[in-house]
C-alpha cells in the first residue's frame, strides 16, 4: 500500500521500464535535417523552442509510465466488517430452601443471605459489573428448586426481566422445603433441550445434600449427555458449621449456627459426567471467582468476516497517458514542430 493506495496487479508496474524505449524511440523519430558541419548553421542559434525540444518526448515517456500505474489496478479499499454472534443458552437452577438463609456468604459489612448472594452475583453474571462482562448475547433461563423444582424465567435474551424474576426469588414455604438435585436438573435439561443453540449450559447450585429422589440424578445425568448439556455445579457454604438468623418469637432474631451438609460426592459426579466442573463457594468473594470462572469457559462464538468495497483509480492514469500523448502530439505539431 502506497499512500493509501491498494494495487491489484502491483508487477504490472515493470512495464514502467518500458518509458526509456519509448523516449529513445520518440527522440530518434523523423524530423531532423542532418548537416556536415555545424559551422553551416548560424551563430547564436538557440532558441527557448530549441530550448525544450526534448519535452514532447518525456511527455511520451511519462505517458508510458502513467498506463504502467493504470495496469497495476490502484484502488482505495472501504473496508466493513460483518460479525455474526451465537450466543450460547445457559440455564441456571437456583436452590432456594430453608437453609439458604445462612449467613455465610455475607460481605464484610453486609448481611447476605446465601440467597441474597446468589441473586447478586447471578444478576452481574447476566448484565455486567463486579468484574464480570455479562452475557449480551446468550439466552439465560432460571429454575427454582427446594421440594419441587420450577421455571421461574424461560430462556430469553430479555435480561432485565430475567434479573427481575431472580429478584423475587424467596424461600421455599416449609411444607415445599428440601433438596430435589435431581428434579432441578432434570427440568434444566428439558428447558435446554427445547432450545436451539450449539453450545448448552446448566449452572447448579446447592447448600445441602439431595434428599427429595422424585427424579433421580442418575436419570437427570443421563438425559443431560443425551441432549448435550454440560452441568457445572456450585456447593455454596463453608466447611462445618454456618451462622443462620432465626426469629426468637419476640419480634427479635437470633443468630444460630447451623451444621453444613453438602453432598459434594453427588454434585461432583454430576459435573464430570457431563463434561462441566465442580466448585466449592464459601464465602462471598469465591462465590463470585467462581461465576468468573464459568463466565471465562464459556463464551459466545464469534464469527467474524471482512469485505471492502474498492474505489478504482486506473481511469485517472489512463486518462493522464492518453492526455500527455495529446499533448506531446499538439507541441510537435505547432510550437514544437519538426522539419520534415
Amino acid at each position: 500500500m502506497i499512500f493509501g493506495y491498494d494495487f491489484a496487479h502491483p508487477w504490472f508496474i515493470l512495464f514502467a521500464l518500458l518509458a526509456a524505449p519509448a523516449v529513445w524511440w520518440s527522440m530518434r523519430s523523423a524530423g531532423r535535417v542532418v548537416f556536415s558541419s555545424l559551422r553551416a548553421l548560424p551563430a547564436g542559434g538557440g532558441t527557448w523552442r530549441t530550448a525544450i525540444a526534448w519535452l514532447p518526448d518525456a511527455l511520451n515517456g511519462l505517458a508510458v509510465v502513467a498506463f504502467a500505474i493504470a495496469l497495476t489496478g490502484p484502488r482505495k479499499g472501504d473496508e466493513d466488517a460483518k460479525i455474526h454472534r451465537e450466543g450460547i443458552a445457559v440455564m441456571m437452577a437456583i436452590d432456594i430452601s430453608g437453609s439458604m438463609r445462612a449467613l455465610d456468604l455475607s460481605e464484610r459489612n453486609r448481611e447476605l443471605t446465601r440467597l441474597d448472594a446468589v441473586r447478586n452475583v447471578f444478576e452481574q453474571f447476566v448484565m455486567g459489573g463486579g468484574g464480570l462482562r455479562g452475557r449480551d448475547d446468550d439466552a439465560i433461563g432460571l429454575i427454582a428448586f427446594a421440594r419441587y423444582a420450577d421455571t421461574r424465567s424461560p430462556l430469553t435474551l430479555d435480561h432485565i426481566n430475567l434479573v427481575a424474576a431472580a429478584r423475587q426469588l424467596e424461600f421455599a414455604r416449609r411444607d415445599e422445603d428440601g433438596t430435589a438435585i435431581g428434579a432441578g436438573l432434570e427440568l434444566a435439561v428439558q428447558r435446554l433441550a427445547e432450545f436451539t443453540s450449539r453450545s448448552k449450559v446448566a449452572i447448579l447450585l446447592t447448600d445441602g445434600e439431595s434428599n427429595v429422589h422424585d427424579i433421580d440424578e442418575q436419570t437427570a445425568i443421563d438425559d443431560a449427555n443425551k441432549n448435550g448439556v454440560k452441568v457445572y455445579t456450585i456447593g455454596a457454604g463453608t466447611n462445618g458449621v454456618a451462622p443462620i438468623r432465626v426469629d426468637r418469637g419476640d419480634g427479635e432474631t437470633a443468630l444460630m449456627q447451623m451444621p453444613v451438609s453438602i453432598d459434594e460426592d453427588l454434585l461432583r459426579k454430576i459435573a464430570e459426567s457431563t463434561g462441566g466442573k465442580y466448585f466449592r463457594a464459601t464465602d462471598n468473594a469465591s462465590l463470585r471467582s467462581i461465576y468468573a470462572q464459568i463466565d471465562k469457559l464459556e463464551r459466545t462464538t464469534i464469527d467474524e468476516e471482512r469485505f471492502a468495497e474498492y474505489h478504482q483509480y486506473f481511469a485517472y492514469f489512463v486518462a493522464t497517458a492518453m492526455g500527455l500523448i495529446v499533448a506531446s502530439l499538439l507541441l510537435r505539431a505547432t510550437l514544437l514542430r519538426r522539419l520534415p
